[in-house]
């Protein structure tokens, strides 16, 4: 097939477009930057028209990944991004009779801060969505859907919290924080939450191309909810840095989470922030989806448990770091 993936230089998009040339498939990727792919590249900004028809030509498939995923930042940036963005890749595909778009979104389009246990996907709610990211997606999810026809078929997965190898928004902050003192386990750590390991997110979104679905939201996860302070000290192990360090209550991290968050708007700062009211909830709320739906969808099942998981960011922290601490 010919498909393109939009956001190549992010770690699951990378893996999808590999994955896709592996197995024999024409690729193109679509980004900001030069991606390392061996494959045709458009380089460009999601939201700008010329490059994105450009990419999107003669494809029999999309893959949209392309988006602003941060905690910092104006609500500019994130609709440039994630709602003009996936606006204007839709109208690319239409244009071009793309016959379907696999748009990825995330569960917090739909989370609105309540514990979230063994549910499916629930409707994407921008009014309660919390934080311009899962507002923004929200919005282009809802536009996304909103665009399938028999014409284009539309399937939009939302996967939830990919880790692997090379992860540079969960694993490396997570570790980083651990390796200077600073990673606290917040509430008890027994909130209950499922992870996704990248291997099984590429095969989930690569089984969306061919999937009869479509017009539909499906959560992927490894299906393996964990306490949340266990998730943690198995990546901090792989990791080989010391685990999360002491508890601090949630109303406490709530409290100041938020002054930290404001502070953060005031200066008009655009690094990360230590701690939000989202991660908060992230780290102290269950959160794991009841995952038969999607199978069925789908045709799909996931092929690396979470400990072989841990297991292979082991192998790939000691190949860094072959003198790592044990």
């Amino acid at each position: 097939m010919r498909v393109l993936v939009t956001g190549a230089s992010g770690m699951l998009g990378g893996e999808t477009a590999r994955a896709l040339l592996a197995r024999g498939d024409d690729v193109t990727v679509l980004q900001r930057r030069p991606a390392g792919l061996a494959c045709r590249q458009v380089l460009g900004d999601v939201a700008d028209p010329a490059p994105v028809r450009r990419a999107v030509a003669g494809q029999d498939a999309v893959i949209h990944l392309a988006a602003k995923v941060d905690v910092v930042g104006p609500w500019s940036e994130y609709t440039r991004a994630n709602v003009d963005g996936s606006r204007t890749v839709v109208a690319a595909c239409r244009s071009a009779g793309v016959g379907r778009l696999v748009h990825v979104s995330t569960p917090s389009v739909a989370h609105a801060g309540r514990p979230l246990a063994g549910v499916g996907a629930e409707p994407a709610d921008p009014e309660r969505a919390r934080g311009h990211y899962a507002r923004s997606k929200a919005l282009a999810e809802l536009d996304a859907l909103a665009a399938d026809s028999t014409e284009l078929g539309v399937l939009c997965i939302r996967p939830h919290l990919v880790w692997g190898p090379g992860d540079t928004q969960l694993v490396d902050r997570i570790v980083s924080r651990a390796r200077a003192g600073r990673l606290a386990v917040i509430g008890s750590g027994a909130a209950l939450i499922d992870t996704t390991y990248v291997d099984n997110a590429v095969a989930a979104l690569l089984a969306a191309v061919h999937a009869d679905g479509h017009g539909e939201a499906l959560v992927v996860s490894n299906g393996e909810p964990r306490p949340v302070v266990d998730i943690l000290s198995a990546l901090c192990r792989a990791a080989g840095v010391p685990g999360p360090r002491g508890r601090v209550p949630v109303w406490t991290a709530r409290a100041a989470a938020t002054v930290i968050e404001r502070a953060w708007e005031l200066l008009d700062r655009r690094d990360t922030p230590p701690l939000t009211p989202f991660l908060v909830e992230q780290l102290s709320t269950a959160h794991w989806f009841d995952q038969r739906h999607t199978r069925l969808v789908l045709d799909w099942r996931p092929q690396v448990s979470l400990d072989e998981g841990f297991r292979q960011l082991a192998r790939w922290y000691g190949g860094r770091h072959p003198t790592r601490r044990q």
